[in-house]
């Protein structure tokens, strides 16, 4: 009996251990409570850990976060039935199932059951990795060419569900979410993958579509909580809203033939530079015109005018309207300020169908400190560097690129592309080059760190340029950039392999002061200042040049060009007539800011229109000048000798350069054929008649303009249409024409061919 007993009760203790341990095998292996107490705090870094579906000694387990949800249910997304309720072990919103009688992973979705409504759901934590083994690789080592295929939002199809892959770069955040209007802005909601080889963070949304708002939140490394725009938006909130919006990576814009040769040496380039938000305006409330009737309105007279290249000062997203983007945030996204990123290519896309190249001021000097941008991105100097007097701009209050860092060297020679290659921009003008490769860049002693030679040469941002010149040069043939350079540094444009920094052209700031300074003077003063028209012929040929009157030559107190000019207004018209055409015959490409082009006499103001009124009514001096700078474009594009030798030294002759009393000046411009055209000028008010000017080249010469013109409300002195020379010594040469230069003016002549 006894033994009996005992057998009994072995049985028994046999069946419970066996009942607990079933019991036990059905039970979910629960994480510990801090790490739940974490993830629902939204500090917990490694979601996937945690998250999704996941074998486990019990069997088949899932677990999900839904904050607010009072029934969670999961449910094979094959057969749309479900498979079991998720228990909610922690009243904050932490749910766990263990899935019965499966073994393996499948396709499974979420029912959740809220207060009001129920939805059916896609887990972001059942997804892989994103980012490819090679792109990692190349974006650790600041050699991808397209980041932007890989960083930022993107729309996608991941296992057959719609969503947006995220991406972003912040290394030292101890964690990082997606929030958006598709989760309540609740940052404890979608906590990202970090990929600790390239401390990029990463994660798939199931369901977000384009157009909806969103931003980064990133727990910093000091354990502060911030909201960040994303680096990489194609899309951004207008001042004052600042959140980032998904928006489709644009398509490839053809680099044709035709484009590619348009920005050529031997190519007449007359560059119309231009504010979208000021160049006209709405009359009834002075509000910007949009992308498209910027395109209806702006292409044409472009077109009319007969400009070659339209060059827009920066487009991108920017929180001042006062820098006039040049103190960009959203170096991705086209400003919303005047339409979408789709209106802004179909401008784009209009001027090409034009004719007209398109050039874009792009901004690598500096960017804004603004909370919501780059600075101090995850609580470390990431995209700028950490020591003011290296990484803060004093004269604009701005930060200064770690040009030194591979990611940040990405991020912005992949933007140069991105807008070459996904909006069809032929060219980019870089702005303030100088403050980018000189470390003592208006500051004074010790106010500046050395390079590691102990010089003031900021080497990481000069292997920049050269790296994003030489790259720009080899994956997007014939676009070219500008080069914003106040100093001699020596080959801005020779390429990098010759130890120059690899731009096509350089902006003359040398020559446009001099010329500026020597035009302001009283005509009767000219005399002493002579050289400064000349000096320019002396480094012609060191780079090859652009002729710029600006933007920034017509603002803080600079005066309009018009207002420089001296004397009467008579006289006033009269010089910008004649130092246009002295521009528009002087080796180099050309460059006017809007306005300029019809004499506005004010300085130019970035909140309101130009002065359009200035042509309304009876035919005046401002049309004269209008009409002038057209009939010199249209006369510069179809004179060869005018634009297909600038940067070689036979395309161009002295003929008269010392004539001090007069002021007058006269050179010759010729095109690989050796035809001739013959430039003088004129800056006094005093009529030279039977001028003699010296000729390496006898024949009959046309007078194809002269800026004295009654066309151009000039006096209308001139010689009849035509010149003969005659065999008469002069200027050291054998044979000479005799002519009449007008006041303040200057002639085109063109040598007939025989």
């Amino acid at each position: 009996m006894h033994d009996k007993h005992n057998g009994e009760r072995l049985k028994n203790v046999a069946l419970r251990d066996h009942a607990i341990k079933q019991r036990e095998k059905n039970m979910p292996v629960l994480p510990d409570r801090d790490v739940i107490n974490q993830l629902i705090s939204g500090n917990y870094a490694d979601p996937f850990s945690l998250l999704g579906m996941h074998v486990t000694a019990a069997g088949l387990q899932v677990r999900a976060l839904f904050p607010d949800a009072s029934e969670v249910w999961l449910v094979d997304a094959q057969t749309g039935r479900r498979v079991t309720q998720l228990d909610c072990l922690e009243p904050r919103g932490f749910f766990c199932a263990t899935v019965p009688r499966r073994k393996n992973p499948f396709h499974y979705q979420f029912s959740v059951k809220w207060q009001q409504h129920q939805q059916l759901l896609e887990d972001p934590y059942r997804f892989g990795t994103l980012l490819q083994e090679i792109d990692s690789w190349l974006l650790a080592e600041g050699t991808h060419l397209r980041p932007y295929e890989r960083l930022g939002a993107h729309l996608s199809e991941l296992d057959g569900v719609a969503g947006v892959s995220f991406a972003v770069w912040a290394p030292n955040a101890q964690r990082v979410s997606v929030v958006g209007e598709f989760n309540f802005w609740d940052g404890r909601r979608h906590p990202m993958r970090l990929r600790k080889e390239n401390g990029i963070w990463e994660l798939f949304l199931p369901g977000v579509s384009a157009g909806q708002l969103y931003k980064y939140e990133i727990i910093d490394c000091y354990g502060n909580t911030q909201l960040k725009a994303d680096p990489y938006a194609f899309e951004a909130q207008m001042r004052p809203d600042t959140a980032s919006l998904v928006a489709p990576l644009p398509e490839v814009v053809e680099n044709t033939t035709q484009r590619q040769q348009a920005n050529g040496f031997d190519r007449p380039v007359s560059i119309y530079e231009v504010h979208l938000g000021s160049w006209r305006r709405h009359s009834d409330n002075n509000f910007w015109l949009s992308y498209q009737e910027l395109a209806e309105q702006l292409i044409p007279y472009v077109k009319q005018m007969g400009f070659t290249h339209l060059e827009l000062l920066p487009i991108n997203e920017h929180p001042f309207d006062g820098s006039w983007g040049y103190q960009p945030l959203g170096l991705y996204a086209p400003t919303r300020r005047f339409g979408t990123p789709a209106e802004f290519r179909a401008f784009v896309a209009a001027a090409h169908q034009a004719g007209i190249n398109v050039i874009l001021d792009w901004v690598p000097g500096h960017f804004p400190s603004d909370a919501y941008g780059l600075a101090n991105f995850d609580g470390t100097a990431l995209y700028e560097y950490a020591d003011p007097r290296e990484g803060f701009h004093q004269d604009w209050n701005t930060l200064i690129y770690n040009y030194g860092r591979h990611e940040v060297r990405n991020y912005l020679a992949g933007n140069a592309f991105f807008w070459l290659e996904r909006y069809g921009i032929d060219g980019l003008r870089v702005d303030a080059v100088a403050s980018m490769i000189y470390r003592d860049y208006s500051r004074a002693e010790g106010e500046w760190v050395p390079n590691y030679y102990g010089g003031n040469e900021n080497l990481e941002a000069i292997a920049f340029l050269r790296y994003t010149n030489h790259t720009l040069g080899k994956a997007r043939p014939g676009a070219v950039t500008l080069a914003e350079e106040s100093t001699d540094y020596p080959g801005v444009t020779l390429p990098p392999e010759s130890n120059g920094l690899g731009f096509h052209y350089k902006w003359n700031l040398g020559w446009m002061h001099d010329t500026l300074n020597y035009m302001q003077c009283d005509p009767v003063h000219r005399k002493y200042h002579h050289n400064q028209m000349t000096f320019g012929m002396l480094y012609a040929y060191t780079e090859n040049f652009v002729l710029p009157i600006s933007h920034d030559e017509v603002v803080h107190g600079k005066r309009s060009v018009l207002d420089r000019m001296p004397g009467d207004a008579w006289q006033k018209f009269a010089n910008l007539r004649a130092y246009y055409g002295f521009m528009w015959a002087h080796p180099g490409k050309k460059l006017l800011f809007m306005g300029c082009e019809f004499a506005q006499g004010r300085e130019w103001n970035f909140d309101t229109s130009l002065d359009w009124h200035l042509l309304e009514g009876l035919d005046g001096w401002h049309h004269g000048v209008q009409r002038l700078v057209r009939d010199l474009n249209h006369c510069y594009q179809n004179t060869p000798p005018l634009y297909q030798r600038d940067y070689l030294p036979d395309g161009f002759e002295w003929l008269v350069v010392d004539d001090f009393d007069n002021s007058v000046f006269a050179f010759a411009r010729y095109d690989a054929d050796g035809n001739q055209l013959i430039a003088v000028s004129n800056f006094t008010p005093v009529p030279r008649h039977q001028y003699r000017i010296g000729l390496s080249q006898p024949g009959t010469y046309r007078e194809i303009l002269n800026t004295d013109s009654h066309h151009y409300h000039g006096s209308n002195t001139g010689n009849q249409g035509r010149v003969q020379s005659q065999a008469i010594g002069s200027h050291g040469r054998d044979h000479s024409i005799d002519i009449t230069v007008p006041p303040l003016a200057t002639l085109y002549l063109l040598r007939e061919a025989p």
